[in-house]
């Protein structure tokens, strides 16, 4: 088959397009013949090289999928060959402590698809046939690959992690990207007032056909003042921070007192400067989020299904061209998943 693979670590220039071998599904797996794949920022990660991802080489990303069922191992049931489905792309055990209470996200041997383990930048992959899930017919394969892993993260840190409610204020930063698009839509699903930041002038209109209530120009204006400004001085309830240190300090003094940040990811680096004195004062939350569980994938998809969450696609190239679609999202041009097609 053919597939775009990384050898070694390192820029866009490391990823190759060739002919690697078919993978065959074990016992308990699926093989999906891919007909499309999203980019996430944990590719470039991954690519790039980062303590937290072991990676063996040749390695494929890839952690959104959507495609055909084409093959089954022999203790799989239920799934059909031929079946539309798309990847839940975080591989718990669904046996350990975490994983029985619900917590699936936090399992002691977490993997994410195309990240530890080889992804759907690809002709065919296979996944745990738990992790294959049935495509709602409303969906066209860009669009159920376009928003497991962003919506989910973005449910999980808004509704679960935040805790979110209906007459909120809520800011949401990077509000182009994927998981930006996505927040806009569950903030205001919610009941909650959004203030979407984006780069580039051209994306604040698109912010409000989301949904965004204000919108910033955050590489040109300072968020944090014009937060005090929309809110008459008290600030947001939730920050919804994913950048780094590139915004970290701002994302702080534009809270309320008793307000949370909610952090999944740091695109700008891995370290940021932090006043303790402002968190203690003003009574602030600082919180983690890690992807989500299934159970919440679960609930995002009948959304989608529903029309109540709508995927949000920038644009879409062939699997050969992966290397331009990392690097327009380097290059932060896009609003919305970026999308492979193999040919």
């Amino acid at each position: 088959m053919k597939a775009v693979v990384f050898h070694e670590h390192g820029g866009p220039e490391k990823l190759v397009y060739q002919d690697v071998p078919t993978p065959l599904p074990g016992e308990d797996e699926v093989l999906i013949r891919v007909r499309a794949c999203s980019i996430n920022h944990v590719d470039i990660w991954v690519r790039q090289g980062i303590p937290a991802y072991k990676t063996a080489f040749p390695h494929i990303s890839g952690c959104d999928v959507a495609g055909l069922v084409e093959a089954i191992g022999k203790n799989v049931t239920g799934i059909n060959r031929g079946e539309k489905v798309f990847v839940a792309p975080g591989l718990s055990c669904f046996r350990c402590a975490y994983c029985l209470s619900g917590q699936d996200n936090m399992c002691i041997a977490y993997k994410i698809l195309g990240a530890h383990a080889n992804g759907g930048y690809a002709e065919y992959v296979t996944v745990p046939a738990i992790n294959v899930l049935t495509m709602p017919n409303t969906l066209r394969f860009e669009d159920a690959a376009s928003f497991p892993l962003a919506f989910l993260t973005a449910w999980h840190m808004l509704i679960t992690r935040a805790e979110l409610k209906a007459g909120q204020e809520v800011l949401v930063l990077a509000a182009g990207s994927g998981i930006g698009t996505a927040a806009i839509q569950i903030a205001k699903l919610a009941g909650a007032w959004v203030v979407a930041a984006v780069g580039r002038d051209e994306k604040l209109a698109k912010a409000r056909t989301l949904g965004a209530d204000e919108v910033i120009n955050y590489q040109r204006e300072d968020f944090s003042n014009k937060i005090r400004e929309f809110t008459g001085g008290k600030g947001v309830d939730v920050v919804f921070e994913h950048v780094g240190p590139e915004t970290w300090e701002k994302s702080l003094t534009s809270l309320a007192k008793n307000g949370k940040l909610v952090t999944c990811g740091a695109t700008s680096g891995p370290e940021a400067r932090t006043d303790l004195r402002y968190i203690f004062s003003r009574q602030l939350s600082i919180l983690g989020s890690m992807m989500g569980t299934r159970s919440e994938l679960l609930e995002v998809t009948k959304l989608m299904e529903i029309g109540k969450l709508k995927p949000v696609i920038d644009s879409v190239f062939p699997l050969k061209e992966a290397r331009k679609a990392q690097e327009r999202m380097l290059e932060r041009n896009h609003f919305g998943k970026l999308i492979l097609v193999p040919s």
